[in-house]
């Protein structure tokens, strides 16, 4: 099992790139949210990747991913019920493995029913099916840790700050994607009340895309 790949990138396209590696290319398939981290062509880089074969007409398929998590979390979509190959990569090429994992511990099933070829129903079964998988806390921590929360954001008071102001927004009629996207790119200090992160969060909302 070819569990990853390192070499020289020598192609690069939509959801689909070569590496070099030990003078053989390897044709990997990845999400389209992973294109724009990846270097230059002819660049050095690490995909971890997973190995398919299909047991019906025996074809085989590499499926590539930039760290450990996102492939564990690909691997757990092709748990889903339902869910295979396609529709797990249509999934992480329009949500990146971090969202589609608040997506799932805050239940927003309309954020992964935006992927190509998923429908509600079964963007429901995935937050059904994988919720108690994760770990909310480790979850929206990754999410804080990847934003602008400020020098201080590692102290577990502004997380809890921030938390409160993502569930306010939510309860203001916002998805949980689209509430943490907005706290994120809000500087917090140690000083900031929840409602001043509110109001900066709501700013933010006005000119997000």
């Amino acid at each position: 099992m070819i569990r990853f790949v390192h070499g020289a990138l020598r192609e690069k396209s939509e959801n689909f790139i070569i590496v070099e590696a030990g003078g053989i290319g390897y044709g990997i398939h990845v999400p389209a949210t992973a294109l724009s981290a990846l270097p230059g062509i002819s660049e050095e880089v690490m995909i971890y990747t997973y190995f398919r074969v299909n047991s019906q007409d025996g074809s085989m398929d590499l499926f590539g991913f930039l760290t450990p998590e996102d492939r564990e979390m690909f691997t757990m979509l092709l748990s889903v019920n339902g869910v295979g190959p396609k529709a797990a990569m249509g999934v992480l090429s329009v949500i990146s493995p971090d969202d589609l994992r608040m997506a799932i511990v805050t239940s927003d099933a309309k954020a992964i029913s935006r992927a190509p070829g998923v429908g509600s129903k079964t963007a429901q079964r995935i937050v059904l099916e994988l919720k108690d998988k994760l770990d909310a806390q480790a979850v929206f921590n990754t999410a804080l840790e990847h934003g602008s929360t400020g020098n201080d954001a590692g102290t577990p008071v502004l997380k809890n700050t921030a938390k409160d102001a993502v569930d306010a927004l939510i309860a203001l009629g916002y998805t949980a994607m689209e509430a943490n996207r907005a706290v994120q790119k809000v500087a917090i200090t140690e000083d900031m009340t929840v409602n001043q992160i509110l109001k900066a969060s709501l700013k933010n909302l006005n000119t997000l895309g």
